[in-house]
């Protein structure tokens, strides 16, 4: 049913941008809208993942500059019986996420490094285990065709400030078309892509949650998210907002209502599905197993990416080492233990 609600949206979707075309420049116009929405969804197939990447400034990590979330995505993808994706490290310091390819085969997972300080290694492996969930359920290609699509409807409501405002333009509608397409079409759209977001979200988090084997790790990570997207804005999300919605968590502000206007259902009713989920019975083992080692926890006791003797020799999101305060002896103090240390 969710996929047959997904397919009746994105037709929506389209449906719309040949409208706009059509408020613009009458039957020319919608049928030079039908054309370039057939052309971005083919383009979208194939590029639409390293546009994302890039217009978030994510670099690849590997073995090499990442081995503890490279090992983690590595379990996580078996468990899931998906190929090992692509990871990407993007050096911004609010909590988040995201995923994005056209298939399981061409895929690619990003993490945030305020997300892997934030967390302990059991919610960042609920969170990477999301995302597997929607390259599972084959939810990157809807999400970035999708923001393609509400990106390119937004920039046909700019041009309707220019064209159309007179019937000479073949426009029969005259202004008040253009006042459509200028206003409402690009909040149609938005409304839309919210939907679909929100349609995907619950399923990925009950997927995920089966893949780590622990609904809890993900219940937490949520909670932790929301706290830090709320403070801490991220000024790439903000410059590209059609792609809000591919984020474990919206990450243009800390929307916590569960209606229209929300890219992500609301937090609070996530970690209530993820809690029954665990009272179910899932999470009795066999999932995730984190990597108790010493590695591990010196590799924790820096910023990601930094280990404890120092900066990484060439780690994509770099950064100085920062200082930990030191008491009167010139001691460290005693950090409390977790999962990485």
């Amino acid at each position: 049913m969710n996929y047959l609600r997904t397919a009746m949206l994105l037709a929506a979707m389209t449906a719309l941008f040949m409208g706009i075309g059509y408020m613009i420049g009458g039957q020319g116009g919608m049928m030079i809208a039908l054309l370039i929405a057939a052309g971005m969804n083919v383009f979208s197939y194939w590029n639409s993942d390293k546009m994302v990447l890039r217009m978030h400034h994510a670099q690849e990590a590997d073995e090499r500059t990442a081995p503890e979330l490279f090992h983690m995505i590595r379990q996580l993808s078996a468990n899931a019986g998906l190929p090992m994706p692509k990871v990407y490290i993007i050096n911004n310091p609010q909590p988040n996420a995201f995923a994005t390819g056209r298939n399981p085969e061409n895929a690619a997972v990003a993490a945030t490094t305020g997300l892997l300080n934030m967390l302990s290694e059991e919610e960042v492996a609920g969170v990477m285990a999301h995302e597997l969930a929607h390259i599972k359920n084959h939810d990157t290609l809807i999400m970035t065709i999708t923001a393609t699509i509400a990106g390119a409807i937004s920039m046909l409501g700019n041009f309707a400030f220019f064209f159309g405002g007179n019937r000479d333009n073949n426009n029969p509608f005259g202004f008040v078309g253009v006042l459509v397409a200028m206003i409402v079409a690009p909040l149609a759209a938005m409304l839309v892509q919210m939907a679909i977001s929100r349609t995907r979200e619950y399923a990925a988090d009950r997927m995920g949650a089966q893949i780590c084997g622990e609904p809890m790790w993900l219940a937490s990570a949520l909670n932790k998210i929301a706290g830090g997207v709320e403070h801490i804005r991220n000024p790439d999300a903000e410059a590209n907002p059609a792609t809000a919605h591919m984020f474990i968590m919206n990450p243009l502000s800390g929307e916590r209502m569960d209606n229209l206007f929300s890219t992500h259902p609301a937090t609070a009713n996530r970690i209530a599905e993820l809690q029954k989920l665990a009272q179910s019975g899932l999470g009795s083992g066999g999932g995730y197993r984190p990597q108790a080692t010493a590695a591990a926890s010196s590799y924790r006791s820096a910023p990601y990416g930094q280990s404890a003797s120092g900066p990484a020799p060439s780690g994509p999101w770099g950064g100085a080492r920062r200082e930990r305060p030191r008491n009167d002896a010139g001691d460290e103090p005693r950090r409390p233990r977790g999962p990485w240390g």
